[in-house]
């Protein structure tokens, strides 16, 4: 979408080679109009599919898939967690996620209730880059027996490989803004 890759030139940061910052739009402090715009592309991309939840992790996914669970007329919104709780019990579904940016494994898990068997998931996040993150909530969906019908991505980084990987198992993606690299210190789309 134009106006994403318009915002991520404007207000985006290049670290590195392979980091972009936009702590001031969507990771730290949230446009709320940036995610509806990002939500109604999505909503378009996926017109044909038939959404029953859109599944995320916490925390930075959370803001992103819920734009998108009221795109796809106020769908539920259900997010693995992270984080052991004394609330959840052990009837979950589990697996693991690396973190790119943190550079950390996760055990994530989602309580077996939230998700059903037939029931038609979207996966939701801000970044794409290896694909740990969608390819962990894809192996959920599949735990559940549940249909994943496609990925909605804020931001993805096409050189690290996660568009490819989730399209190799039959998940079509959508991003509002594809990075093909940085250059320069700046995004190239």
């Amino acid at each position: 979408m134009k106006s994403i890759q318009e915002r991520i030139l404007r207000d985006g940061h290049v670290i590195g080679e392979d980091i972009l910052k936009v702590d001031s739009f969507l990771n730290h402090q949230i446009d709320v109009s940036f995610l509806r715009e990002f939500a109604a592309g999505a909503k378009e991309f996926f017109a044909s599919a038939q959404v029953d939840k859109v599944l995320t992790i916490e925390t930075s996914g959370i803001a992103v898939a819920y734009a998108l669970c009221e795109a796809f007329g106020d769908v539920p919104l259900v997010f693995a967690k992270k984080s052991k709780s004394k609330t959840v019990d052990e009837n979950v579904f589990k697996t693991l996620v690396k973190s790119f940016t943190r550079g950390a494994v996760s055990e994530v898990t989602v309580a077996k209730k939230y998700l059903r068997p037939g029931e038609r998931i979207l996966i939701a996040d801000d970044f794409l880059a290896e694909g740990s993150a969608a390819m962990g909530l894809l192996d959920l969906i599949r735990q559940a027996g549940a249909i994943p019908v496609g990925a909605a991505i804020v931001i993805e980084k096409a050189f690290q490989g996660g568009h490819a990987r989730l399209e190799g198992e039959g998940v079509p993606v959508f991003a509002g803004a594809s990075i093909r690299a940085f250059k320069d210190g700046k995004p190239v789309f």
